[in-house]
């Protein structure tokens, strides 16, 4: 009698047994990848959700409640502070695209010429940072003693007459949006330059002129990026907090990011500005969504081919000046005036009197230098924690995008993900998380260097990843595999082949966290201490102080080494490192 032997059919393998083999099999390189994700969460997830438990938290019993809330909203003051944001929101982002979008159109549709100088005029005006403009606009605008108020004085006759009031709401708007416009002006010229001519081309051909083809299919096709840029521009400004101190406080006009800096001061209410910090969480969340359901329903599609090429449109000798023209007259405002205010009052005894040979001092600078006893440890603070935070970030962000472009780990997306949240958290409520995570025990990290580095780095770290996803994506996982093949670990193709291939844009997203972590301010106002002042911080307080001359000498000591870091940056990397789209 024969028997028939029956084989098990082997088990299909799931996701948790390949999980496990993985584990199992630890290179170096998986458990680096373990304690980073490590760190991922320890600098984005706990602060958020110390955030959400905080505004939920009895500050003295520490039991559940909604008091919080009733705190922060319960008075009509508190109420019209977001109302005031809301609205200052909308008209910079208006005033921004106004300012913008016809810059981007010429410099990169047509033949306007200067197309450099506009270039220069968008990155000085991102360098610049926000409250040093605004600075350079009380010197330009205040009510009595501004350049442009006294000049109108003296040619109108009439005493104390004023022109523009840069302490009014509009004037808080147009200032905030002279160094905002940069976003939009980015995003839409990116998506114009991905516009073929052919479709301009054959709109031509059925009648349509060069500004009825501009406004009816170039325009429309961008739409999706410009919006994109007001959307930036809007969550940018509620979260604002130089600018709106510099110029509202002194206003009296109460934004969101005032009345939070209120709740700091003794007797500090942590968790009511938590629950008073939720809804510019949820606004930004809610605006996300709303601009994807918009572009969900439409196709924004334009198909080229290795036949399409673009042409600058011919303007004629009128619109190609007007058009140069006001690239020069947005550049007056947002860089060549304010600038010239700020180092006449710097070199100044008293600004207010204007200029005169008399009235010329290198006491601000000697002061600040020689005298000041935290100038100096304001300047290497920042530099320093700059230059820290630009490195973890970018070390962490290549990480994630390797782990994630690479599918190392099941839950890729999910630390992508947690890379892009700080880009939809506003600066000041990721500090205000920051502040109830770690400030308290048992790290008590409040006012230390620590904290500042944290707060900076995970502040940034959408920026770096998004540069190390972008590169990552145009390394092919061959030149790895050949590493691997030849003896060589995970590690060693890391440092042998992907880190060289992407010097350059690790290097550009390295500068551009570095540029915009030393002129950081609203993070840094929340969390800093007696001895990791901020050159921002700093200058907010000499501000305060009324002493406009000290405040624009060190806005010039800024200035001039962040334009050296600049410079190296244009040298190594090339002229539009910092507005390149990888």
């Amino acid at each position: 009698m024969s028997t028939t032997t029956i084989a098990a059919a082997p088990r299909a393998p799931t996701a948790r047994s390949g999980l496990l083999r993985r584990i199992q099999v630890l290179e170096p390189a998986t458990l680096v990848w373990l304690a980073l994700i490590g760190v991922l969460v320890f600098l984005v997830a706990w602060p958020i959700a110390e955030l959400v438990a905080s505004s939920l938290r009895h500050p003295r019993t520490g039991d559940w409640t909604l008091s919080n809330y009733a705190a922060a909203y319960g008075r009509a003051r508190y109420v019209d502070a977001l109302l005031n944001s809301l609205a200052l929101g909308a008209l910079s982002a208006l005033i921004c695209a106004v300012l913008a979008v016809p810059m981007a159109w010429a410099c990169s549709r047509t033949d306007m010429p200067g197309r450099g100088f506009a270039w220069f005029t968008v990155l000085a005006a991102f360098i610049i940072p926000p409250y040093l403009g605004a600075v350079g606009w009380i010197l330009l605008a205040g009510p009595n003693s501004g350049w442009i108020n006294q000049g109108w004085s003296f040619v109108t006759g009439t005493p104390d007459s004023t022109l523009f009031n840069v302490y009014t709401f509009s004037g808080l708007a147009l200032v905030i949006a002279l160094h905002s416009y940069p976003f939009i002006f980015i995003f839409a010229k990116s998506a114009l330059d991905l516009v073929n001519s052919e479709m301009e081309d054959a709109a031509n051909i059925l009648g349509a002129g060069t500004w009825t083809t501009t406004l009816k299919v170039t325009l429309p096709l961008v739409w999706p990026t410009i919006l994109a840029g007001i959307i930036l521009v809007f969550l940018e400004t509620i979260a604002l907090f130089g600018t709106p101190a510099i110029i509202g406080i002194p206003a009296r006009i109460n934004v969101v990011t005032t009345q939070l800096w209120q709740f700091f001061e003794a007797p500090v209410r942590a968790e009511v500005a938590a629950a008073y910090a939720m809804p510019l969480l949820l606004i930004t969340l809610m605006l996300i969504g709303i601009q994807r359901l918009l572009l969900s329903r439409k196709s924004y599609v334009s198909q080229t081919g290795k036949g399409g090429e673009r042409r600058p449109i011919r303007l004629g000798p009128f619109w190609r000046w007007a058009l140069f023209g006001w690239c020069a007259f947005v550049c007056l405002l947002s860089v060549v005036a304010p600038m010239i205010a700020l180092v006449q009052a710097s070199f100044a005894k008293a600004w207010g009197r204007g200029f005169s040979f008399d009235n010329l001092t290198l006491q601000n600078y000697t002061f600040l230098l020689f005298e000041h006893d935290a100038a100096w440890g304001a300047v290497v603070n920042t530099f320093a924690y700059s230059a820290t935070s630009a490195t973890i970030a970018m070390v962490l962000a290549l990480a994630i995008a390797y782990v994630v472009k690479r599918n190392l780990m099941p839950f890729g997306m999910a630390l992508a993900f947690l890379c892009m949240a700080p880009f939809v958290i506003p600066g000041i409520v990721m500090a205000i998380g920051f502040y109830a995570a770690y400030a308290g025990p048992p790290l008590t990290l409040y006012g230390t260097a620590a904290l500042m580095v944290l707060a900076f780095t995970t502040r940034f770290l959408p920026i770096a990843y998004a540069n190390g996803a972008a590169g990552m994506q145009m390394i092919h996982p061959e030149m790895e595999e050949a590493v691997r093949i030849l003896g060589g670990g995970r590690l060693t193709a890391i440092r042998r082949v992907v880190a060289p291939l992407l010097k350059k844009a690790l290097l550009g997203g390295w500068l551009l966290v570095f540029i915009l972590a030393t002129r950081e301010l609203s993070a840094a106002i929340f969390l800093v201490g007696p001895e990791t002042r901020t050159i921002s911080v700093l200058l907010y307080d000499l501000s305060e102080e009324g002493n406009l001359e000290s405040l624009s000498a060190l806005g010039g000591i800024l200035l001039v080494i962040t334009l050296l870091f600049v410079g190296a940056g244009m040298r190594l990397i090339g002229h539009d490192f910092m507005l390149r789209r990888h």
